[in-house]
């Protein structure tokens, strides 16, 4: 059995896309909205571009359901954010952003919004606990953790050009 197909697409100002096709060549689709709702779609067998059913689930909903396929009690220490109120999110730096090799310190994104970067991905590379004087390159991910308002006003910060 192969394994299966997953793609993530950005969606700029929404969240993220992910695309999964199934072993039985079924097209599913997730989009993380950056508000915590998840919008889950599922595409007709015989046209895998056209969507057959879609619904939009709140955050806690979208939980349950994760819940459901994913059962906490198979790892009783494995820690969701979720259960203390918090997210983590992945925010592009984009290569025309104001941020383009400047400092991650200067960007006051710690203080102004409580979030913190708890890695950079750059490339194939994964850079944990970057310092304030970590150099920020178009393209980096950064890996955001904080509450939901925290992570957004984070992204707000990081997208402005």
């Amino acid at each position: 059995m192969s394994a299966p197909r997953l793609r993530a697409t950005p969606l700029p100002g929404i969240g993220v896309q992910y695309d999964l096709v199934t072993r039985e060549d079924r097209h599913l689709s997730v989009v993380a909205h950056r508000d915590g709702a998840r919008t889950v779609s599922v595409y007709r067998a015989d046209d895998p571009d056209s969507c057959a059913q879609s619904l939009r689930l709140t955050g806690s909903e979208a939980g349950a359901l994760i819940d459901a396929l994913k059962p906490s009690h198979h790892s009783a220490s494995l820690l969701y954010t979720s259960d203390l109120g918090l997210v983590a999110e992945r925010v592009e730096v984009a290569a025309g952003s104001r941020w383009n090799g400047r400092v991650l310190g200067e960007t006051r994104m710690r203080t102004e919004t409580g979030a913190s970067v708890v890695a950079v991905l750059r490339r194939a590379e994964a850079i944990p606990s970057p310092a304030p004087d970590f150099r920020l390159v178009g393209g980096d991910t950064l890996i955001v953790i904080g509450t939901r308002e925290g992570v957004d006003a984070a992204a707000t910060i990081l997208g402005r050009e």
